[in-house]
């Protein structure tokens, strides 16, 4: 077949030049909370976030620049896992262990709610720029799961 009438894909997403977990697209409010101007200035336009807590990359870009999760201006939930996972509000694995423990969602729940409200800030404040709520489900339930067995 003539390459003439071959459609390009459309663009993909970029692929963490390290462990090859796909990025989350961050802007320049996320960028401005947890990187220095230099470190800003070396990204290009489109930043992402590699999800992968084990992975050392905190962002890189599509030219394989990278800014390390250690290089951090604050730290970064999943990166550090003592990191804030509610960045706005502060909630912490801690605080959902507890809750665990104790059999009630009460701070879970609230965590939830607050994430949903006009005061969240996730752009700025998380380091993937995305509302927290599916990581405070998730760790919930695999911290829940794993206090049964």
């Amino acid at each position: 077949m003539n390459k003439a009438f071959v459609r390009e894909p459309d663009q993909t997403a970029d692929y963490c030049p390290l462990c090859g977990s796909q990025g989350e697209p961050v802007g320049n409010k996320t960028l401005t909370t947890y990187l220095t101007e230099e470190q800003r200035g070396r990204l290009a336009k489109p930043a992402n976030f590699c999800p992968s807590p084990q992975c050392s990359v905190a962002y890189f870009d599509g030219f394989e620049q990278l800014v390390l999760a250690v290089d951090l201006q604050r730290p970064a939930y999943p990166k550090d896992p003592t990191a804030p996972i509610c960045a706005c509000f502060g909630m912490t694995r801690a605080d959902i262990e507890q809750d665990v423990r104790e059999g009630v969602v009460t701070r879970t729940k609230a965590a939830l709610e607050r994430a949903k409200s006009p005061q969240a800030r996730c752009a700025e404040m998380a380091a993937n720029g995305q509302p927290c709520v599916a990581h405070v489900q998730k760790y919930y339930m695999q911290y829940r799961n794993g206090k049964k067995e």
